[in-house]
This record gives structure tokens, sequence and C-alpha cells, in this order.
């Protein structure tokens, strides 16, 4: 995975027009000759052909080394360690927000008996899902920020500032779980064991905490280490609409300055983040449903006559 990330990311950054080198000089430097461009492109390793640059970078990636942002000259760890706290925050309130906000719903539209009350609530999660990040987050600046003072609308001060970037990005994640979560727990509760339990004398509530969403929580689960990704992808939005310092803008700068170690190094830790996580519910399913084994299924010793 973190190979593939490298490969796709420097083929698509090579692919972008421009000359890193121009954008080395910056903009002010108009006066700057074809002999010092070349002398820059020596520099950086930028004359040599694409297939060295290519092996050269993976080295010193394996080696640990992330290289250096061509514009500055700093460290490109450097540079995604100052901006991580930032997008940390927002992103760990929006994951908690979504799971809040999307478990709630599709309890609650499945748990109410009030079938136009749970219609109602199905049909939120696809409309979250279809609406712009950016123009929920100019709604929310709008409301809550210029029509209410409750929140600032740009800056990265306090709590209070964390609050509407992380609700931009909880609601197509929260809309996405509780999509999938609706849907898993009505097919839940029609198998044939949730009617054995009601035979039984089980509540309703029993029925549905207890027994159904145990079982329908497992497709849930692995839509939200999937979209762990998202998040960080959406800080890009919200980041700039919000005037936040952060990983988001210090991507979408990066990549308008043809920066090529500092992008890589950012998809690399966002391709790290999404392996970790996954492996991470990979070893939750087991807790919550006994019967997954890690490993040699359960199931196959069964059948081939050793005792499980």
């Amino acid at each position: 995975m973190l190979w593939a990330a490298y490969t796709v990311s420097f083929l698509v950054l090579y692919a972008l027009p421009g000359d890193p080198a121009k954008l080395i000089a910056g903009p002010d430097a108009t006066d700057i000759t074809p002999a010092q461009l070349d002398a820059l492109r020596a520099e950086f390793g930028l004359d040599k052909p694409l297939i060295v640059q290519y092996f050269d970078r993976l080295l010193s990636l394996v080696r640990g080394e992330l290289g250096q942002s061509l514009p500055t000259g700093r460290p490109v760890s450097e540079l995604i360690g100052e901006a991580l706290p930032s997008t940390i925050q927002i992103a760990a309130l929006g994951l908690l927000l979504a799971i809040v906000f999307g478990a709630g719903l599709a309890i609650l539209a499945t748990f109410s008996r009030n079938r136009a009350l749970s219609r109602l609530l199905l049909a939120l999660p696809p409309l979250g899902v279809a609406i712009p990040g950016f123009w929920f987050a100019l709604l929310l600046i709008q409301w809550f920020s210029f029509g209410l003072p409750l929140f600032p609308a740009v800056g990265n001060v306090g709590f209070a500032s964390t609050v509407l970037p992380a609700i931009t990005l909880a609601l197509p994640t929260g809309a996405t779980i509780a999509q999938l979560l609706s849907k898993s727990l009505a097919n839940t509760l029609r198998e044939p064991y949730i009617d054995t339990v009601r035979a039984k004398g089980a509540g309703p509530a029993r029925v549905h905490f207890r027994h159904a969403l145990r079982n329908a929580a497992l497709p849930a689960l692995t839509v939200t280490g999937l979209i762990v990704g998202q998040l960080l992808s959406g800080t890009v939005v919200a980041e700039t609409v919000f005037s936040r310092p952060g990983l988001g803008r210090v991507t979408a700068t990066a990549v308008a300055q043809q920066d090529i170690p500092l992008v890589q190094g950012i998809v690399l830790f966002a391709a790290a983040v999404f392996v970790v996580t996954n492996l991470l519910v990979d070893l939750i399913y087991p807790i919550l449903d006994p019967r997954i084994v890690i490993g040699r299924p359960r199931v196959a010793r069964v059948q081939t006559g050793v005792p499980a």
C-alpha cells in the first residue's frame, strides 16, 4: 500500500505542468537565467532521468528520509510535524461526531415504531453524502459565526475554533455510517435468531442493543476504517474554508508549488494512517463476533473433522 501510494503520487506530480526549478526560484525571480535554472535542477536532482529520481527517492524513503521541501529547504518530516496537531484536533473530533451522529441516527431510525419518522430519518444520510463539503462549511459560518456568534469563523484559537471544521468533516462521514448501519440493522432484525430472542420474551431495547447491534456493527466498522482517509482528505477543504493551519492547507500549498517531496511525504503519512487503522479494525472483529478467528478459520477445522 505504501509503495503504491508513493509510486502513484510520484507519477502524478511529475505529470503536472510547470517547471519545479522555476517554482523553487520563486515568483519574484523574473530575471533568472537558464544557467541558474540548470544549477537549481542539478542541486535538487531534477536534471536526472525520471526513473533515476524515482529510485533515488524510494531508497531515501526506505532509509526513513522524507527529503526536504523544494521551496523552503526545510525537512519534510518537520513540516508535517508542525501541521499535524491542528489537523488531528479536527479529524479526531470529526470522527467522534460522525460515529455518534451516524450510529445514533441509524439506531433511532430502526428502533422507532413510527414509520413516517423512520422514513424521514433514513432519507437524511443520502442527503448528507450529497451535500458538498465547502458549501456546508460556508453555511455553518453563516449560521453560527455571523448569524449566531457562537463559534469563530476562522483561526485556530481554543476548542471553539475546532467545532465548525469538525462538523464539516463529520457530515459526509456520519452520513455514510448511518446509511450502512441502518441497512445492516434492518437486515439483522429480520434474521431467524432475532425471532427466537423475541419468542423468549426479550423486549425491543434488549433485542436491538444486546443482540442485533453487535452483529450489525461489523460492516459499519469496516467502512469507518476506510473513511479515515476521507477525513484526512476532507481537511483540505475544512482548513482552507476556515483558514486553519494544518496538514490540509500544507497539502494544497505543496501541490500548487509542485513541491514533490512534501506532497509525497503527506501521501505516505496518510497511507500509513489508513493501513494502521484498518489493521486495528481487523483486530477488533473477533471482539465483536467471537466466531471470527484470526489465523486459521475455525469452520475449516470443523469441516476436516478436527475438533474446534
